[in-house]
C-alpha cells in the first residue's frame, strides 16, 4: 500500500515538473525534425515549423551563420563584392519553381560615382540606379534586382553532402522567404569570401528578425472596370516587349488577366503539360532558350540550349552539368504562348495565378527570335 503511494507521489511530482518545464526552442524543435527527416529542405522544414526560413537559418547564428548588414544599400553592395568571387553557383526560387545557374558572374565598368548618383528630383532614375550592382547583366550569372525587397542577409558555412564545407551569402525579403542565395564554387574564392564576411558583418549577432507575415494577394481589378478597349490599343501599339510591365501598371492588370484580356490573335492558352512538352522539344531539336524564374526581389535568367530533362521528386527537371530547372508542374494552372512587340514567349501560372516560369527564344540584339523557337511555342499543346 505504502510502494503504491510513493509511486503515486512520483509520478504526480513527474506530471507537476512537466507541466512547468520550458517549452522546446525553436532551434531543439528543428533539431528533432531533422533528426526525423534528415532529407527535408529547410525552406519545408520552416514551413512545418511554422515560421520563416530567415528565422529558422537566424537560430545557427554563431555556429556557421553570421548575420551580414542588410540596411540602405548594404545589399546592394554585398552583390557588388560577391562578383569578385569568382566561379559561383546563383540560386533562385519561388513557391514552385527553383533556377541554379553555376558560372562567373559578369562586370561592367563602372564611370566613375556620379554615373550611380541619380538625381534626387527624379524618383524613377533613383530607384533604377539602386538596383543597379556593377554587373550579372547578361552572361553566366544573369540578375535583374530589385533590392528593395530585400531584408535580411547572412553568410553561411556549413558541412556539405561530401563533408566539405560549403559557403554561401543567402538573402531573405521582410516575410523571411528566401530571395536569393550564392555558393561559392571556388577554392581560390574563399579568400574573398572571407573578406567581403568580416566587411559586411552585422556588429550585433542577433538571431531576433522582426518578420512580417506574408499579406494576402491583391485581388485582381473587375474585369468590368477595366477600358479593355484602351488596354488592346496599347498592346498593339507595343513596339517592344518591355513596354508591357508599363501597360499592365497604367490599367492596373494582373500579368495573367492581361493575357486573358489581350486582343485576338496575340495570345493562344496552352496545357499545364506544354510545360514538359516545351522542354523535351527544346533539347531534343537543340533550340536555345532564354528561361525566366524569380520572386518579388530578384529574377534571375539563363540562355542557352538544354541537354538533360526528367521528371522527379514532384518537379519537372533540367537538369545539365551548369544549370538546372525545377518546377512543380502539378501547381501549374495556365500557360500562354504570348505574342508581343515582335517576341514570343510561353508563361505558366499557379494556382495561385503567379507567375511560376516565363520562356523566349535566345535572339541577336537587333533580329527577330529564331525560326524554331516561334515552331516550338506554336506546336505546344492547346487548352480546351
Amino acid at each position: 500500500m505504502k510502494l503504491s503511494k510513493l509511486v503515486l507521489s512520483l509520478l504526480g511530482s513527474l506530471l507537476i515538473a512537466n507541466a512547468y518545464a520550458a517549452p522546446a526552442t525553436l532551434a531543439e524543435r528543428w533539431s528533432t525534425l531533422r533528426t526525423e527527416q534528415p532529407k527535408l529542405q529547410i525552406r519545408d522544414a520552416a514551413r512545418a515549423l511554422g515560421v520563416s526560413e530567415a528565422q529558422l537559418l537566424a537560430t545557427n547564428i554563431g555556429k556557421g551563420v553570421t548575420r551580414l548588414q542588410a540596411d540602405g544599400n548594404q545589399p546592394r553592395e554585398i552583390m557588388r563584392a560577391a562578383l569578385d568571387l569568382g566561379m559561383v553557383q546563383a540560386i533562385t526560387r519561388n513557391e514552385n519553381g527553383v533556377i541554379e545557374t553555376t558560372g562567373v558572374a559578369s562586370k561592367f565598368k563602372q564611370a566613375g560615382d556620379k554615373s550611380e548618383q541619380a538625381d534626387a528630383k527624379d524618383p524613377e532614375t533613383e530607384a533604377r540606379q539602386r538596383n543597379i550592382a556593377g554587373g550579372y547583366l547578361g552572361g553566366q550569372i544573369d540578375l535583374r534586382f530589385h533590392f528593395e525587397n530585400w531584408k535580411y542577409a547572412f553568410a553561411v558555412e556549413q558541412a556539405g553532402r561530401d563533408g566539405k564545407p560549403t559557403r554561401s551569402l543567402q538573402f531573405f525579403d521582410a516575410n523571411g522567404t528566401a530571395v536569393h542565395k550564392i555558393y561559392l564554387r571556388n577554392e581560390p574564392g574563399v579568400a574573398v569570401y572571407d573578406k567581403l564576411v568580416a566587411t559586411f558583418r552585422l556588429p550585433q549577432q542577433s538571431a531576433e528578425l522582426n518578420v512580417l507575415a506574408v499579406a494576402p494577394k491583391a485581388a485582381e481589378k473587375p474585369d468590368a472596370e477595366i477600358d479593355v478597349k484602351e488596354f488592346q490599343l496599347a498592346w498593339k501599339d507595343m513596339t517592344d516587349v518591355h513596354q508591357f510591365a508599363q501597360i499592365m501598371r497604367e490599367f492596373h492588370l494582373s500579368r495573367e488577366q492581361a493575357l486573358r484580356l489581350a486582343p485576338a490573335g496575340v495570345v493562344e492558352r496552352v496545357t499545364p503539360a506544354a510545360l514538359r512538352t516545351l522542354l523535351e522539344n527544346a533539347a531534343k531539336d537543340k533550340v536555345a532558350i532564354m528561361v525566366f524564374l524569380g520572386n518579388e526581389g530578384l529574377t534571375q535568367i539563363y540562355s542557352g540550349k538544354i541537354e538533360k530533362t526528367m521528371a522527379a521528386g514532384g518537379f519537372f527537371n533540367v537538369l545539365d552539368p551548369d544549370f538546372n530547372l525545377h518546377i512543380r508542374d502539378t501547381a501549374l494552372r495556365s500557360g500562354w504562348v504570348v505574342k508581343r512587340g515582335g517576341v514570343t514567349s510561353v508563361e505558366f501560372f499557379d494556382n495561385e495565378g503567379t507567375q511560376v516560369v516565363s520562356f523566349f527564344g535566345v535572339r541577336e540584339r537587333g533580329k527577330p527570335q529564331p525560326q524554331a523557337w516561334v515552331d516550338l511555342a506554336d506546336s505546344l499543346p492547346k487548352a480546351k
